[in-house]
């Protein structure tokens, strides 16, 4: 499956993205929610969640799973580009067509008000951190990590998620 207008499919580009987080150092919850940021296109996740976003979908998705940090990052990586756009117009001028053309349906920049509503949010900079990964993972033939390496993040953010 493509990613609408994007030169790679989901599956590269969810890779693309957990492996530029996790050449920045990023911690395995922030690594898992790049993997899974746009899982809310899935076929049986919109089953699950109709007439969700795909960022609400996903965050649902992901809440019992995976935890709630995860899960809020999946739903900030829509607002962390409206922010970043509103914040940063090399960013912005950086967009891929089809990513402003979802801007203007995601709502577009973000007013004075609500930059200032993000930035007072704890987990702010890792969701900006997530976005930018997630525009720069669109690389047609990108190296990336393998499923089995990711799968090694995944299995230890399950393992700290358990009940003791």
């Amino acid at each position: 499956m493509f990613i609408d207008g994007e030169p790679v499919d989901a599956l590269a580009h969810a890779l693309q993205c957990a492996s530029l987080a996790l050449a920045e150092g990023a911690d395995d919850e922030l690594v898992v929610a790049a993997a899974l940021h746009d899982i809310g296109y899935h076929p049986q996740v919109v089953a699950r969640f109709p007439g969700l976003p795909h960022e609400a979908a996903g965050a649902a998705f992901a809440a019992d799973l995976l935890g709630e940090r995860i899960a809020w990052l999946i739903a900030q990586h829509v607002p962390a580009k409206r922010y970043l756009v509103a914040t940063d117009a090399p960013y912005a001028a950086s967009l891929s067509d089809a990513s402003v053309r979802s801007l203007v349906k995601q709502g577009g920049p973000m007013s004075r008000g609500e930059v200032e509503a993000f930035e007072r949010q704890p987990g702010s900079r890792d969701a900006a951190r997530l976005r930018r990964w997630d525009d720069a993972a669109k690389v047609p033939g990108a190296a990336t990590c393998t499923l089995a390496e990711l799968r090694v993040v995944f299995d230890r953010v399950l393992a700290a998620s358990k009940p003791a």
